[in-house]
């Protein structure tokens, strides 16, 4: 299985309250030393990747304000992790390196520009988790008057993902930089193309002005599990990021999307599928259990509400914690929501339900033994991989590799070393840095040569 740190350059990201805990060291997330040392430590334990989630905006209101969000440090302040990735490639070799951005917060030429020249950077390691965020407040802060519709943003992504691969697949060719001193030509200009991009929301003419990179296109995440978020990704994703409550709900989305991802022609083994999971391990069962207790005397459970219902764009910080969730109507966090539903039994869940399912329903305890045995339920669901849930940085990292990682080794459930090459060729066995033949955005390549120049 694929190891994957899931952190943010935040204090409180997932289970809130957490950073108060006499280990945690999320506070510091503003310092790069925090970082560094962290990617050099999963490197040495082979972990495949870490995965930085993003926002770009409050949370929806909690009893009437978001106050709460500022006191939780419930992901304000955060700090754009793609600024991060160059330094964090300079002090690593192999792991992949994956950020979150949305298509509502840059344009996508200037995008294409950030992710090559990062893939260049890296030597190829890098990742995009591609989202179309389902904050009011985010949509706000660029200019727009509300939370665009959700199949609308999908509609949204569909194009920007468009123009992204237009650019970074379809304008340049392989050979076109030469840098020949001798002949006095730093590049071919018959190999370069404008793209002339024409769609409802962007006009792009180009050409791309970043080179190819190894990978030219970043390693593609999707995150959204809605039926608009299953089909974007069935399309464009090479690996999922999903948030379930149990190996039966995950292998719901598993075979969805690998059987809408054949429909368009590609194969089931093209997409790959992360799940959110945190571990708490211990020697004996009743040792980590008593660790259990000890993170959930500092979970915060307003937090945990604020951050869920948030997503989802309800107040409902004033409702009693019985209030049930079937009859909500969300333009944000439908994923979430319906697989809050299907987790708990009778299928009637409450705003009390929802946030145990946030602290718990992800959470494996027990000795190495016992969740290596709980993983192979989640491989057998269909799942490839971990992105794994801190409760603490760097401790919940650590606690994975000194007491975890041994036994999925001997399991041969963890990679012993690297695989060479770039971060795609480390995920997958086809050998080749670039996005195989079956992915959409394929067909750019070679379709500008006749382009008006």
């Amino acid at each position: 299985m694929r190891l994957s740190a899931f952190v943010m350059a935040t204090t409180s990201h997932i289970l809130e309250g957490q950073w108060r805990h006499p280990e945690a060291q999320q506070h510091r997330f503003d310092e790069l030393s925090l970082w560094t040392d962290l990617v050099q430590q999963l490197e040495a334990a082979k972990f495949d990747a870490i995965f930085f989630a993003d926002v770009v905006g409050l949370y929806g209101n909690y009893r009437g304000g978001w106050d709460i969000f500022a006191t939780e440090g419930l992901q304000i302040p955060s700090h754009d992790p793609s600024v991060m990735i160059s330094a964090l490639g300079a002090v690593t070799e192999h792991l992949g390196l994956a950020w979150t951005s949305s298509v509502i917060q840059e344009h996508p030429f200037t995008f294409a520009r950030r992710a090559a020249t990062l893939d260049h950077l890296t030597g190829g390691r890098t990742g995009w988790n591609i989202v179309t965020s389902a904050l009011e407040n985010a949509h706000r802060n660029f200019g727009l008057p509300g939370l665009t519709p959700h199949d609308e943003r999908y509609r949204w992504a569909d194009e920007y993902v468009d123009v992204v691969y237009k650019l970074l697949e379809g304008s340049w060719d392989d050979d076109a930089l030469r840098r020949d001193k001798a002949a006095g030509v730093h590049a071919d200009p018959a190999k370069i193309h404008k793209i002339h991009h024409r769609g409802e929301r962007y006009s792009v003419e180009g050409p791309h002005l970043v080179a190819p990179s190894k990978q030219r296109t970043p390693v593609l995440f999707q995150a959204g599990t809605s039926p608009a978020g299953m089909a974007f990704a069935a399309r464009n994703a090479e690996a999922v990021f999903m948030f379930a409550g149990s190996p039966a709900s995950a292998e719901k989305i598993t075979t969805t999307v690998r059987a809408q991802a054949v429909e368009r022609g590609r194969r089931p083994e093209d997409v790959l599928f992360f799940a959110g999971l945190s571990f708490v391990v211990g020697s004996t069962e009743a040792e980590a259990r008593r660790r259990k207790a000890d993170f959930d005397e500092h979970l915060s459970i307003d937090g945990l509400a604020a951050h869920m219902l948030g997503g989802m764009g309800v107040d409902l910080g004033d409702a009693p914690v019985d209030t049930p969730l079937k009859d909500l109507h969300v333009e944000g966090g439908r994923g979430v929501l319906q697989a809050v539903i299907d987790s708990v039994p009778g299928g009637d869940p409450t705003i009390e339900d929802m946030v145990r399912y946030r602290a718990e329903r992800m959470r494996l305890v027990g000795t190495p033994e016992q969740i290596a045995d709980e993983l192979v339920h989640w491989q057998d669901a269909g799942i490839d991989g971990i992105n794994i849930i801190n409760h603490v940085i760097p401790g919940s990292y650590q606690e994975v590799i000194d007491g975890l990682l041994p036994e999925l080794r001997r399991r041969g459930l963890a990679q012993t070393d690297y695989h060479p090459g770039t971060f795609r060729e480390k995920l997958f066995a086809d050998g080749s840095g670039r996005l195989n033949p079956r992915h959409p955005a394929a067909v750019h390549r070679g379709a500008f040569d006749d382009a008006p120049r």
